[in-house]
């Protein structure tokens, strides 16, 4: 399995099957927690018929963290290439300044505020390279 980046316009929107939101809260990194499992996860899930990339990551960062107010910017898209075929998400980058409830008919049991990436992930080769991504992103979006 290889996680591959592409800048935001290389891959057709109608290509991108979801949108994955690593997100901050206070200076602390947002994970989740489906209700059915123990391990953790960056925020993120299915674009649904008609919709955008960037609705989907508003959408399932409200959905899976409770988020209610925050700055929401796509980064890339990424690819994860398994048995020669590539799978196409959109990776964003959010700073939630309001969190409200999970809304409890959804599938995220929990959230957890962390300085790094959680030891027990639900996806351990997918998940580490967009978090790395992510963070070289935001290092050269403040260099001056």
């Amino acid at each position: 399995m290889t996680v591959l980046f592409f800048p935001k316009d290389n891959i057709p929107e109608e290509r991108l099957k979801f949108s994955v939101i690593a997100a901050t809260y206070q200076g602390k990194w947002i994970f989740v927690r489906h209700k059915k499992r123990s391990t953790w996860e960056i925020p993120g899930g299915h674009r649904e018929p008609g919709e955008r990339p960037y609705e989907t990551a508003k959408r399932e960062l409200h959905e899976e963290t409770g988020a209610a107010e925050f700055d929401l910017q796509e980064i890339c898209v990424y690819g994860v290439e398994k048995s020669g075929e590539i799978t196409y998400g959109m990776l964003c980058f959010a700073k939630v300044t309001a969190l409200g409830p999970l809304p409890p008919e959804m599938e995220i049991g929990e959230i957890k505020l962390c300085h790094e990436l959680p030891s027990a992930l639900t996806y351990p080769e997918i998940q580490p390279q967009l978090f790395a991504h992510v963070q070289t992103w935001l290092a050269q979006q403040r260099k001056p």
